[in-house]
């Protein structure tokens, strides 16, 4: 049962009702004025204003401190209004505060200052005053249908790596900039509207990498949009007007993909700037993880090679040598579990790292989200899908199933091939297509289109793990889950695993991975039944008995 406590009523002041709330209260706060400050570590409750949004206030003016702190717990904050003066309105310092139809003002400092780690969900809040509105550092969350008006400095700032999304929310007037992202933030700006400010509208910086979508910068003394140097950034379909020359700034050492729309919501492309510096550390990271996979020698040399071509490519770019055209939509064959999603998310990770692609994002779709229901349908999800993509790796799993089965004319599944093949060849500098499925159906599937098969610049198989491969993965997982194998164990998975029939069913790693489960669910019942605590080692090992049962 849900304790609520009601102030004034039952407690005259906040700080009397929190002192004795029980974790999970409603603590209710009547309209009117309380000159006090609310501090909570470790707490997990709510406070509500009783009346209309902002008619309880909590004004911490010349008390020392913000009017709201939290340093961990779980909080809800509904209705108030938050005031303070040489200090942020609000202090959230870990844990999880949710705030809800809120209006903050401070003097000096932000209305809303989040680190630690903490999460911070806010809905409907208002900053009405302070140095800045909202300030993430190594943080995230959700700012939602927000305002913020008439700050001295900048309307929000994202940094260290802080990674909240910023959806619907209007940042007017603000003295300097409205989204100031730096020191490696990477958060989502979706359909905000950034207006009125002293300088630019939203600038990036120093090893940033935010996502900016149908976002409207407008009325702005500086540029609408800065991206610095160093910095990874994707701007899809906002609206920039009525700004500083230039609209848009992407510093040559920073790898961008800008798409801005004409002020009626349809996007405009070609402005494009995307830098060509490259990672190395990265690139020998990402090789490094590849050959760690298990298995897959093939696979790890054709990828290699890949990437040696683009890497002497863009080594005789440099020197003024011609270099041809080259595609990088692959073909992966095989059985299921044999690695190919992992491999081709490492592979767009490592178009990044070279330069080639803007950024890593890895899009994975299949039929459904391809075929619509209707003629002309097909068309349009197949473009949406294919847009969301650009700039990194569309991954299309079972593709065989697209083709046109028997010729039946109502299959939209043809209708989605001739699109992307068109797609394909119109923005083969700005997407990666991978598509995926068993052998043999991979071969009527490029069938489908006379001009299909000349898209893909090479076909990978991915080739069955014979019982070495499987008992190294099985033996890999368990240790990642903290479980250790008993003496003779992997001698009888390397058994079980040869007498696995490799037809079109065989699951290879998941194989394992399924197994796995069955001697977890039958480790437990054995531990179950000693009649005893088990030890740290019970706790660990997996036994030959396990197996047994896992195998009945």
């Amino acid at each position: 049962m849900v304790s609520t406590l009601a102030v004034p009523g039952t407690f005259p002041t906040l700080r009397d009702a929190l002192e004795v709330a029980p974790d999970g209260a409603v603590v209710t706060v009547a309209p009117g004025t309380y000159r006090e400050r609310i501090d909570l570590a470790g707490r997990r409750l709510t406070l509500r204003a009783s009346g209309d949004p902002g008619s309880a206030i909590v004004d911490a003016s010349g008390l020392d401190g913000p009017a709201l702190s939290v340093a961990s717990g779980d909080v809800e904050v509904d209705g108030l209004a938050l005031i303070s003066d040489d200090y942020p309105a609000v202090v959230i310092g870990g844990g999880r505060v949710r705030l809800r139809r809120c209006e903050l003002s401070a003097g000096y400092g932000a209305g809303l200052q989040a680190d630690g780690g903490a999460m911070v969900d806010a809905t409907e809040v208002r900053v009405v005053a302070g140095q800045h509105g909202f300030v993430f550092s190594d943080a995230g969350g959700t700012v939602d249908s927000c305002e913020i008006r008439g700050v001295s400095d900048d309307g929000v700032i994202v940094r260290l790596g802080a990674d909240p999304v910023i959806r619907g929310t209007k940042v007017s007037d603000c003295g300097y900039r409205g989204i100031y992202v730096y020191q490696s933030g990477r958060p989502v700006i979706e359909r905000c509207d950034v207006s009125g400010t002293g300088d630019a509208g939203i600038v990036v910086a120093y090893a940033s990498a935010p996502r900016i979508v149908e976002t409207w910068v407008h009325q702005t003394s500086g540029p609408g949009i800065v991206i610095g140097a160093g910095c990874t950034a994707v701007v899809e379909r906002c609206r920039v007007e009525e700004t500083a020359d230039p609209p848009v700034r992407v510093d040559p050492g920073a790898r961008a993909t800008v798409t801005l729309s004409d002020g009626g919501g349809l996007p405009r492309a070609g402005v494009v700037a995307a830098g060509a510096a490259q990672d190395a550390a990265e690139v020998e990271r990402l090789l490094t993880e590849l050959d760690s996979m298990i298995g897959l020698d093939g696979v790890k040399n054709e990828v290699r090679a890949l990437i040696d071509e683009i890497q002497v490519n863009e080594w005789r770019r440099s020197a003024g040598l011609s270099v041809g055209t080259v595609s990088h939509h692959l073909i992966f064959t095989g059985a299921p579990g044999t690695g190919k999603t992992t491999v081709a998310r490492i592979y767009g990770q490592l178009l990044k790292a070279l330069g080639v692609l803007p950024h890593g994002q890895f899009r994975e779709v299949s039929r459904r989200d391809l075929v619509g229901q209707y003629i002309g349908h097909t068309a349009e999800k197949t473009t949406s899908v294919f847009e969301e993509a650009m700039g990194g790796v569309l991954f299309i799993d079972e593709a065989y199933t697209l083709a046109r089965a028997g010729g039946a004319a109502a299959d939209f599944g043809q209708e989605a091939i001739d699109t992307l093949v068109k797609l394909m060849e119109d923005h083969r500098d700005q997407v990666a297509v991978i598509v995926a499925g068993y052998t043999r159906e991979m071969l009527d599937f490029l069938d489908a289109n006379s001009g299909l098969a000349s898209r893909f610049a090479k076909t990978m198989e991915f080739e069955n793990y014979g019982p070495d491969e499987l008992v190294r993965i099985a033996d890999r997982i368990a240790r990642h889950d903290d479980y250790i194998f008993a003496e003779g164990l992997p001698e009888a998975l390397w058994e079980h695993f040869g007498q696995l029939e490799r037809d079109r069913n065989f699951g290879n790693a998941r194989e394992a991975r399924k197994l796995l489960e069955g001697m977890r669910k039958a480790q437990s019942g054995r531990l179950r039944a000693m009649g005893r605590m088990p030890s740290r080692d019970d706790l660990r090992t997996l036994m030959l008995a396990d197996l047994r049962v896992a195998i009945r």
